[in-house]
């Protein structure tokens, strides 16, 4: 199928939106819904579970369409229920996605203490999962922390969204270093299936990172923009 044909609308059943893409599973998830709503519409499942649709949507469909949403179709973003997303996101990232990979590396390598290569594999993924987090500790803390007080109608003359968008770094450009160094410089010993199954789930990681930073980048970003505007600022 070609993603890019297809924009999701409030009136396509829920089940179809998941069956054409499987990754807007995440996207569902990281709104709290949950799958069993048999042949409910999008807007239904959304009413139902107190999430508003145009921001689910909007979401879905930048993911969908491959992150080339402009910038100028926000307008109508619940601010709310988009940073409720990423924090949902953040949490994923580091609470299950990337301890899941670790216990696979583990797993999968070779861990005694002979082998330096597999040594420096698990340094190199613990520092990156460390720079993950503080970069997303930061968002959570400073970024998510100075919106809501904008919504309080608190403003902030040291600190703006642009500030942020400045510094916004991809975090998942290491990631493809590390998955680089796995592929080119750890021996595999016959057929690997445990380390085998890791890069894919490395993989798919970096996407699902690449991918998150894009909607911080041209959702998120604007919308607060937008607001910042409100506000006079």
């Amino acid at each position: 199928m070609n993603h890019n044909s297809v924009k999701f609308r409030p009136s396509d059943k829920m089940g179809d939106l998941i069956s054409s893409d499987y990754k807007l599973l995440l996207v569902m998830s990281r709104f709290g819904l949950s799958l069993g709503f048999g042949e409910k519409t999008v807007a239904q499942v959304c009413e139902e579970n107190g999430v508003d649709c145009v921001t689910f949507l909007a979401v879905a469909n930048f993911i969908h369409e491959g992150n080339n949403r402009m910038e100028g179709e926000v307008s109508d973003i619940s601010i709310v229920a988009l940073m409720g997303y990423l924090k949902q996101a953040h949490s994923y990232f580091l609470d299950f996605s990337l301890p899941a990979i670790r216990r696979k590396l583990i797993e999968a390598i070779d861990c005694s203490a002979k082998n330096e290569i597999a040594f420096l594999i698990l340094k190199f993924f613990d520092e990156y999962v460390g720079e993950v987090r503080r970069h997303m500790e930061y968002e959570d803390m400073n970024v998510f922390t100075y919106v809501n007080q904008l919504l309080e109608g608190k403003t902030d003359e040291n600190y703006n969204i642009s500030i942020f968008a400045r510094r916004h770094n991809q975090i998942e450009m290491k990631l493809v270093e590390f998955k680089n160094i796995i592929l080119k410089y750890y021996p595999e010993k016959g057929n690997n299936n445990l380390l085998n199954a890791v890069l894919f789930d490395i993989f798919s990681c970096e996407e699902d990172l690449a991918s998150h930073c894009m909607v911080e980048d041209f959702l998120f970003v604007p919308v607060v923009r937008q607001l910042e505007k409100e506000k006079g600022i």
